[in-house]
């Protein structure tokens, strides 16, 4: 077996959310813990970090893994979903699992499946029991874990960590996990562990009473992160005042202050464990893309004129993106977007509304199977009054955007991580 045989294998004979939507979806930790039991319990063998989450969730994991980094620590990171390639999801130092890993495990799993028929994992079951025995095989020294979706049946909930984070809540993922920030909030709240510490990125009425309840019932010391003063700059944040000393944060725009501010309340709290000196810190917040690969989260992929990616695809997201469009100078700003079909898109097209006359709309789709049309797309905001171009090939309608945009303007792609997956080299 080569890799691309064990991606086949692994997109096209498991259950796949990212191919097949909610359908693909498998709650319970059952199948989760009989794979670890298989694979010899490999998640026991280092202290895990685990983060859950509507929104930051994946900036705030490669941010703590580049300051864990910093400080000298063989840091294993697993995330999801991945935009180019399917070995972005584990990682170590930076660096992605080898084919070679991918391939043994792959093979390994084959002759397990066939002596366990009873065993029907789904996609992130199986791929989260090779980033377990992955981070183990290398010795990591700590593991930052994300969740896939929820956080109470989720796959990697199996898993008892030094610290969990449940960064904010936002409506996403409704036919699955509540169609309230209070149901969804309880789902995340599983996560939270007897007697384990808990970081909670951001507090509002709806929710922080369901999670004070429930770290009081699992005795789990819970701790509000506090606002973080921020300038946003053009091409990084400063946090002049944070108990680190002055930090510049890689990671730019008004969103991002409330992730710098989780992860400062969640490395107070790991320096019980870890030594992580300030220096750590401030290296680790001003390098996240060189020592994590970070990608999609308001990246810059071009200049003349600036154009920017940004894997937004739920309300918060956009609540976010809208906000930093709104502050962007340049003109003018052109707004590519793409979506899959099974997005709950009313609470999108609700902000959307708001900026629709300072931007010119471009309409594509993403290449996967789940997208959704461009046509049907753009059919979908004419109901709400917002019309643009149809371009079904995103970089078609990146091309055209630009051109239109000129030297002095202003590009940004959202929407699905496919969107951003189909994104060639400008």
């Amino acid at each position: 077996m080569d890799y691309a045989q064990a991606i086949d294998l692994l997109y096209n004979s498991l259950p796949v959310f990212q191919h097949q939507g909610p359908g693909a979806y498998k709650p319970g930790l059952d199948t989760s813990r009989r794979l670890d039991d298989l694979a010899g319990n490999p998640h026991l063998r280092y202290p895990t970090i685990h983060i859950a989450g509507t929104n930051g969730k994946g900036s705030t994991a490669h941010t703590l893994a580049a300051i864990l980094q910093s400080a000298g620590y063989k840091t294993g990171l697993y995330t999801s979903p991945h935009i180019y390639d399917f070995r972005e999801r584990i990682r170590v130092n930076g660096e992605k699992i080898t084919e070679e890993a991918v391939v043994d495990f792959v093979e390994r799993w084959v002759k397990t499946r066939d002596s366990h028929p009873e065993l029907s994992p789904s996609f992130f079951e199986l791929t989260s029991t090779m980033a377990f025995e992955y981070f183990a095989r290398c010795g990591v020294d700590v593991a930052v874990i994300e969740t896939g979706l929820g956080g109470r049946l989720d796959s990697t909930n199996i898993i008892t960590p030094v610290l969990s984070i449940i960064t904010n809540i936002s409506l996403d993922h409704t036919t699955l996990l509540g169609d309230t920030r209070g149901q969804i909030a309880a789902e995340k709240a599983g996560i939270i562990k007897p007697g384990i510490p808990v970081v909670i990125g951001e507090r509002d009425d709806e929710t922080e009473q369901i999670f004070r309840d429930k770290a009081a019932l699992e005795s789990a010391p819970i701790h509000f992160a506090e606002p973080l003063k921020c300038m946003v700059g053009s091409t990084h944040n400063l946090y002049p005042d944070t108990p680190f000393g002055p930090l510049d944060g890689e990671l730019r725009g008004e969103c991002q202050r409330h992730n710098a501010a989780t992860v400062m309340t969640a490395v107070g709290l790991l320096r019980e464990r870890f030594d992580i000196p300030d220096s750590a810190v401030r290296d680790g917040m001003a390098d996240v893309t060189g020592l994590t690969h970070l990608f999609g989260r308001w990246s810059r992929i071009a200049d003349d004129p600036v154009t920017i990616c940004d894997t937004g695809h739920n309300m918060g997201g956009w609540e976010l993106l809208v906000d930093e469009i709104r502050r962007v100078e340049r003109r003018p700003k052109h707004l590519v977007i793409g979506f899959v079909a099974d997005k709950d898109l009313g609470h999108i097209f609700d902000l959307i509304d708001g900026i629709k006359n300072e931007v010119s709309i471009w309409f594509s789709a993403p290449s996967s199977q789940r997208g959704l049309p461009a046509p049907e797309l753009a059919a979908k905001a004419a109901g709400r009054g917002i019309y643009g171009e149809i371009e079904p090939d995103v970089n078609v309608a990146v091309r055209r955007a630009r051109m239109a945009a000129g030297n002095d303007g202003f590009v940004l792609v959202a929407g699905s991580n496919f969107l951003i997956a189909d994104l060639n080299t400008i």
